[in-house]
C-alpha cells in the first residue's frame, strides 16, 4: 500500500530546513541512519502501558527507530507527563500525521485513519470487554474496538493488521466487520504472559511492598464508568478498614486510569483522602499494576480488566459489583462475574475471603484465564513476527524472552498517615 509523500520540513528564509523532532530522528541530524521508523501512538495511559511492552520487542535493533506521539483522546490526561518521566521524546500529533512511517502501533481508534503507515491495531485490556454504548440502525452491539465504525474509514479497512488476543475473536470480527478478517492475526496477550511469568516471584513482590510474614494484602480493583466499583468505594473502603484487623491486613486500591483522567488526580485523591489517611494505599495510575495483583492475598473487584487478570494469581476474588449488560457475554470479565462469589453486605469480610479461598480453587478460574488468550506464553514471539513482517525485515536471531512484571519501588511504610 502506498502512502502519500509530503515535504520533510518548511524552508526558512535563510534557506535552511526547519525540522520537527520526529524528522530530526530520521533525517540529516541522525546518528543512526537508514532505520525503519515505527510510530507508537499513545492515546491513554492504559494504551501506553500495553504499547510499551510491545515496543520493547524492538528496542535493541539498530535497524529500527521508534517515534512516539500522543493522539487526541477524552482520557488522554497524564500521558505526555508519563512519557516524559520515562525519558521519551514526544512528537506533536500534528507533525506525526504529516510524516510517513514504515509501521505504526495503536491500541485505540481515534485518529488512526490520519496516520501514514501500515498500522497494527490491538486491544488494551483483558480481551474485548465493553460493548458499543450507542448502536446505530442495523449495527450489531459488538465490542467497540472490533466494530466496523472503528476499523473502516471511507469504505477502507484502516489497519494493516488487527492483533487479537484469542482465536474466538475471529468469529466476532466475522460478524462485526468481515472485511477486516483478512488482516486479523491472533497474537495472544502480553499482560497474561507477564503475570504468569511473575507467579514464581510472589514472595519478592510481597517483600517489595514491605509486607511482614503473616500479613495479607487485599487489593480493590475498579474499572471506569457508571457500573464500576469506584462509585461505591465510599462504602467499601471504610468497611475494609473497619473489618480487616490492621495488624494483619493491608489494603490497596487500583483505580482505572480513565477515572484519573476523567475526574483529575486532585479529585480522585480528595475523594479517597480520609481512607488514605487511615492507611489505604492508592496505586498511581501509571504504575505497573500487575505487580500488585501478584503480591495480593485477595482481590475485591468489578468487571474491569484488573479483576479478570487477577484470576491468574489463584487468590480469592470477591465481586463488588455485577456488570449487568454493559459487557460482552463471552468476555473473561463476564465469565468471572458468573463464577466469583458476590460481596455480601451482611457478613464479615474476613469470613467472606476465607469462604472464597476454601470454596473456589485455582482450577475453577482456569476458564477465565483460557478466555484471556488462546496463545499462552507466545505473545512476544507472535507479535514480534507480525511487526517484522510488516516492516519487511528479518527478525533478530534470538527468541524474545517474556519478562515478569517488574518489582515495584519498595514501599517502606503502611498505616495511618501514610499516603503513597
Amino acid at each position: 500500500m502506498k502512502y502519500p509523500s509530503h515535504p520533510m520540513g518548511d524552508v526558512m528564509s535563510t534557506g535552511a530546513r526547519r525540522t520537527t523532532p520526529a524528522l530530526v530522528q530520521r533525517g540529516e541530524w541522525s546518528t543512526v541512519t537508514d532505520c525503519k521508523t515505527v510510530l507508537a501512538v499513545m492515546h491513554t495511559l492504559p494504551y501506553a502501558h500495553r504499547l510499551k511492552h510491545i515496543i520493547a520487542l524492538l528496542r535493541s535493533d539498530l535497524r529500527v527507530n521508534v517515534v512516539f506521539t500522543v493522539a487526541p483522546h477524552a482520557f488522554g490526561a497524564g500521558v505526555p507527563e508519563h512519557l516524559r518521566d520515562e525519558g521519551i521524546t514526544v512528537v506533536p500529533w500534528k507533525d506525526a500525521v504529516r510524516t510517513e512511517f514504515d509501521l505504526a502501533l495503536a491500541a485505540g481508534s481515534q485518529g488512526i485513519d490520519q496516520i501514514r503507515a501500515p498500522l497494527i491495531r490491538m486491544s488494551h485490556g483483558a480481551g474485548h470487554i465493553k460493548l458499543l454504548r450507542r448502536v446505530r440502525d442495523g449495527e450489531p452491539r459488538t465490542p467497540g474496538l472490533l466494530s466496523r465504525r472503528n476499523l473502516v474509514r471511507a469504505g477502507r479497512v484502516v489497519p494493516a493488521a488487527v492483533a487479537l488476543s484469542h482465536e474466538r475473536y475471529l468469529d466476532v470480527l466475522a460478524d462485526s466487520c468481515p472485511e477486516a478478517l483478512p488482516v486479523a492475526a491472533v497474537v495472544g496477550d502480553p499482560c497474561h504472559d507477564r503475570i504468569v511469568a511473575g507467579l514464581p516471584r510472589r514472595d519478592a513482590y510481597r517483600r517489595a511492598f514491605g509486607l511482614d510474614e503473616g500479613q495479607r494484602l487485599v487489593t480493590v480493583t475498579s474499572t471506569w464508568g457508571p457500573s464500576s466499583a469506584f462509585g461505591r468505594l465510599d462504602a467499601l473502603l471504610p468497611r475494609l478498614l473497619g473489618e480487616l484487623p490492621a495488624d494483619r491486613y493491608r489494603t490497596a486500591v487500583l483505580v482505572h486510569p480513565n477515572v484519573w483522567a476523567g475526574h483529575g488526580g486532585w479529585q480522585v485523591r480528595g475523594w479517597l483522602a480520609e481512607c488514605r489517611r487511615r492507611g489505604v494505599t492508592l496505586i498511581p495510575p501509571d504504575a505497573d499494576w500487575e505487580s500488585w495483583l501478584l503480591g495480593s492475598d485477595g482481590i475485591i473487584g468489578d468487571h474491569g480488566s484488573g479483576t479478570a487478570y487477577g484470576s491468574l494469581t489463584g487468590v480469592p476474588i470477591l465481586m463488588a459489583r455485577h456488570p449487568g449488560r454493559d459487557i460482552a457475554s463471552d468476555s473473561p470479565a463476564a465469565a468471572l462475574a458468573a463464577l466469583a462469589p458476590a460481596l455480601s453486605p451482611a457478613h464479615p469480610l474476613p469470613d467472606q475471603l476465607r469462604y472464597a479461598a476454601e470454596r473456589y480453587r485455582y482450577e475453577d478460574y482456569r476458564r477465565v484465564g483460557s478466555l484471556l488468550t488462546s496463545e499462552p506464553g507466545r505473545f512476544n514471539e507472535l507479535m514480534r513476527s507480525l511487526m517484522y513482517r510488516l516492516l519487511g525485515l528479518g527478525e533478530p536471531a534470538f527468541a524474545p524472552d517474556t519478562d515478569p512484571a517488574p518489582l515495584p519501588p519498595r514501599l517502606t511504610a503502611w498505616g495511618p498517615g501514610v499516603c503513597p
